[in-house]
């Protein structure tokens, strides 16, 4: 069996297929884990979210900040935010199906060595507790109260895990950290304003992944959200959001047994192409 992971979709649909012809994706033999941000920002986010489904067990997809918001904004919980281009999954006959398979999606998921999330992992967590601690979150999203706590869900505090937050607290930071991070200081606590590349960093932070004493270190950490960072293949950190939804491309590596073993694709978006 073939384990690929593919980079933010952002329902660049078309890509997508692209891709997975590229790869020769077979459902009875291989595996694919989307890194979040399935849907938003491309033309038909409701087409990935369809082809995803129609994979049944032999796709993973992870959840990221869009595809939270998007289930937000379905709930009455949020607003659409000016660039939004969910509104073909929310005026979709099949809308309430797509919404509950998005709904009981994962936020953390490990496979042959690697620990795959959207955005990032705090500094203290370990491979194990980062996937406890999204199992929390996965738990309220699959409940009957997700829509009161979808409102709660949104804000910036507190920028620091504790292992002594309860409540809506404290599953605010672990979304946070898992669908939205990109810097943190030496204490662990984020900021969520910048959004340039590594370069970018504001005073006193550091990208999540070049934390001195990350728990996860010894693990490779895949994840995608960050366009500006692009590709970056590492033994300890893989990025796979190479901006397809902004002209860039569609990423999908094929796990080796070592880092050397990887194998990527990539195909161009047909939004530059059209451009």
């Amino acid at each position: 069996m073939a384990l690929y992971l593919i980079g933010d979709i952002q329902g660049c649909n078309a890509e997508l297929g692209q891709l997975l012809e590229r790869l020769d994706f077979s459902p009875s033999r291989d595996h694919v884990v989307v890194l979040g941000d399935l849907v938003n920002r491309g033309p038909d986010s409701a087409g990935v979210l369809r082809r995803l489904m129609q994979l049944g067990g032999a796709a993973t997809s992870l959840l990221g900040n869009h595809d939270l918001h998007l289930l937000a904004i379905a709930a009455g919980a949020h607003p659409l935010r000016r660039g939004d281009t969910v509104g073909d999954i929310l005026a979709a006959p099949d809308r309430e199906p797509m919404l509950l398979w998005l709904r009981h999606q994962r936020l953390a998921f490990s496979a042959q060595g690697c620990l795959m999330v959207h955005a990032g992992v705090a500094p203290a967590w370990t491979l194990e507790r980062t996937l406890t601690l999204a199992a929390e979150v996965e738990a309220v999203l699959q409940g009957p109260d997700v829509n009161d706590w979808l409102p709660r869900m949104y804000g910036d505090e507190p920028a620091q895990w504790s292992e002594g937050l309860v409540g809506e607290a404290r599953l605010r930071v672990i979304v946070n950290c898992l669908t939205r991070m990109r810097f943190c200081r030496a204490d662990g606590s984020m900021e969520f304003a910048t959004k340039g590349g590594p370069a970018s960093a504001p005073p006193g932070f550091m990208p999540w992944y070049e934390h001195p004493a990350r728990a996860t270190v010894s693990a490779t950490v895949a994840f995608g959200h960050w366009s500006t960072l692009g590709l970056m293949l590492r033994p300890d950190a893989i990025c796979l959001d190479t901006g397809c939804a902004w002209g860039g491309s569609l990423s999908a590596l094929r796990l080796g047994d070592t880092a050397r073993d990887h194998q990527l694709t990539q195909v161009p978006s047909l939004i530059q192409a059209s451009t």
